[in-house]
């Protein structure tokens, strides 16, 4: 099964032929759809008009679930269309997200203990004793200062075999993320930050595109 999505994310209409079928789940040749991994929901999508109604990830495949009734068939050619502003939202929350993590992580020092990426807000959660807004001047500096510099987001395979991928920036990171990532950082654009503790010395950052604000 060919990614498109990581081929070129930003395409949101697809020409393709399903492969298999077994009941409600369908197998196809190429896909523009991506499926919950790494914390990035997936995308929203139908094929032939016919909603998605979920995904399930086997190896380095990809199976969409339908209802019942479907009528497709092996070698059937069809239409997928995701929800592109949904998508774009997501690209931008995921990366401004993989920044955030990175800049903590380096210039903190504090663990990951999980992240998830919706259409509207991204999170991220932290072992953390302390109240950790008050390392949020210094890391909007930094992430702002990246932002206006409009670097370049590099993106590619790390292992082909087993499909890990990763992004980069030259000079600055380069990460294991198999999500789908815009061209460069200035069209990720600024955010606005919020504290939530979850007690037990977790904390939350969540992260919010300013411009949805």
């Amino acid at each position: 099964m060919q990614k498109v999505f990581w081929d070129d994310p930003y395409q949101h209409i697809l020409c393709t032929r399903v492969t298999a079928v077994a009941n409600n789940r369908i197998l196809l040749e190429e896909t523009i759809a991506f499926s919950f991994s790494g914390g990035q929901e997936s995308d929203k999508a139908t094929l032939n008009g016919k909603a998605i109604l979920d995904s399930e990830i086997e190896g380095n495949l990809i199976y969409y679930i339908l209802e019942e009734g479907h009528n497709f068939s092996p070698g059937d050619a069809i239409i997928m269309e995701i929800d592109w502003p949904r998508r774009y939202r997501l690209m931008r929350l995921h990366f401004a997200a993989e920044l955030i993590l990175e800049i903590v992580t380096r210039k903190f020092g504090l663990e990951k203990m999980g992240a998830h990426i919706a259409e509207t807000k991204a999170r991220i959660d932290f072992v953390s004793a302390t109240n950790i807004s008050d390392l949020f001047d210094d890391i909007l500096k930094e992430y702002n200062q990246i932002i206006q510099r409009d670097e370049v987001i590099q993106t590619g395979f790390s292992e082909v075999e087993t499909q890990r991928r990763f992004w980069k920036i030259e000079g600055f990171a380069e990460v294991p993320c198999g999500g789908t990532h815009v061209k460069s950082t200035a069209e990720v654009g600024f955010v606005a930050l919020k504290r939530k503790n979850l007690g037990n010395s977790k904390e939350r950052i969540e992260i919010s595109l300013v411009d949805d604000a």
